[in-house]
């Protein structure tokens, strides 16, 4: 009697156990199904389109979408029904398919310009799943479809970063100094007249490669090589802990770009990567280097250190990890040479210090807290005495502490035992990262 009793007692349990069980499942479906749907809203909002809807229309070719709906039809033929098929209008000979649509005879000369009919099994019902095929047979870069890479839906879904990076921004709207620039010959301009050292200096040169590939259209921007380059006195306007960003192409100044850091006294640390899309013109390749093996879809800025500078020490100057180390954005027309307007916003949060340089800056480029230099500017308003008094004061190069920042940004442990490590950026051993890493497709 007992032994009933306990076996039905434990029955109800187990019950219990498989409802609640049932009931957090559906919570979790539920709750996936609204961050799809959420996200499906931004990707329709981004892409230009009235609807969520419309997204299989701007991911698949008419023909993909006829075969998904053929492939449906086969699953369940009650449930879906195949949609009526296209007149021939061509002239061209046509038969009857296994689903009773007709579809037109191929010619033995057929060129085949889709995956599709090479795939098997369910796959062929999602062939742009296979993104470097797709990309051969529409133009569409695999990149195109890397999801939340804009600055505004990124941390959606993560609540905490959301907020780090909201008070941060306000953090860098403080303690910005008024938009400075100078018009000026950057070959023939002397830096030390400044009469400041800089604790971030970003480059971005008229690189000859910018030259190549707009071949024939002619600029008002003179193209600069590596030798011109490394000759900028920036060695002689570098803080004694500092950072330089350098654009350098994709080409020949991966391995010339290091040598200018090299010969600036900086150590290479860190590679941020400009992905460059095509969703507004699929398929056009304005241009290929002679000697590339692959069609190049992205850029390069290289990041060097000056001094050391330790990330679970010197949380005051620099704040690690906050960042990706990968740009993503829609490739510029031909002849526009400017970059994404990212790349500042990753130094800004990374480097706390307030002396901010920029080298080859435009009018676009002009921005508050940093001193723009370059020959393309329109004017000037760049004062010495105003200039210098922005950063009077015991520490005053460097943005305000904030407590709340200090709690939410990611933080390098402690070394777990003691050893040395090779210097620049660290957290005590190794050289470490500067910034995150990755996004999801």
């Amino acid at each position: 009697m007992a032994s009933a009793k306990k076996e039905k007692v434990a029955s109800v349990r187990t019950d219990e156990r498989y409802l609640k069980s049932i009931a957090e499942t559906k919570k979790l479906l539920k709750e996936l199904r609204r961050r799809s749907t959420y996200k499906k809203k931004v990707m329709a909002k981004e892409w230009g389109l009235n609807s969520p809807g419309q997204i299989k229309y701007k991911l698949n070719s008419r023909r993909e979408l006829e075969e998904i709906d053929r492939f449906k039809y086969r699953l369940n033929a009650d449930k879906h029904r195949i949609a009526r098929p296209r007149v021939d209008r061509s002239g061209g000979t046509s038969k009857t398919n296994e689903e009773g649509g007709r579809v037109k005879e191929k010619d033995e000369s057929t060129l085949y310009k889709s995956s599709n009919v090479f795939l098997k099994g369910t796959q062929s019902a999602n062939p742009h799943n296979d993104y470097s095929q797709h990309f051969v047979d529409t133009g569409q870069r695999p990149q195109n479809f890397i999801r939340d890479t804009g600055m505004t839906e990124r941390f959606e879904e993560y609540p905490k970063l959301k907020e780090l990076i909201r008070l941060k921004d306000e953090q860098i709207r403080k303690g910005a100094t008024q938009p400075m620039y100078q018009k000026c010959d950057l070959s023939t301009f002397d830096l030390t007249s400044i009469g400041s050292n800089f604790d971030v200096i970003l480059i971005d040169p008229p690189l000859e490669e910018y030259q190549r590939k707009t071949s024939g259209i002619t600029y008002l921007w003179q193209p600069w090589d590596f030798e011109e380059i490394m000759n900028l006195k920036i060695e002689d306007v570098a803080s004694s802990r500092s950072f330089v960003f350098l654009w350098c192409g994709s080409y020949e100044g991966l391995d010339l770009g290091r040598e200018c850091l090299k010969k600036w006294g900086f150590r290479r640390c860190e590679d941020i990567c400009w992905v460059k899309t095509n969703v507004s013109d699929p398929g056009n390749t304005t241009h290929l280097e002679p000697k590339s093996t692959f069609q190049t879809t992205k850029e390069h800025c290289l990041m060097g250190i000056k001094g050391t500078v330790r990330r679970n020490q010197d949380g005051h100057f620099i704040h690690a990890n906050v960042d990706l180390d990968i740009i993503i954005t829609e490739e510029p027309e031909i002849g526009n040479i400017e970059k994404p307007e990212e790349i500042f916003h990753i130094i800004e949060h990374f480097c706390l210090g307030r002396r901010r340089l920029h080298l080859f800056g435009t009018d676009s480029t002009i921005r508050p807290g940093w001193l723009t230099l370059g020959p393309n500017l329109s004017s000037s308003n760049f004062h010495r005495e105003t200039y210098l008094s922005f950063f009077e004061g015991e520490n005053g190069f460097l943005l305000s502490q904030e407590d709340e920042i200090e709690t939410l940004r990611p933080k390098t442990p402690p070394p777990k035992s003691r050893g040395g490590g090779r210097g620049g950026i660290s957290g005590g051993i190794g050289r470490g990262t500067v910034m995150g890493r990755g996004y999801s497709i």
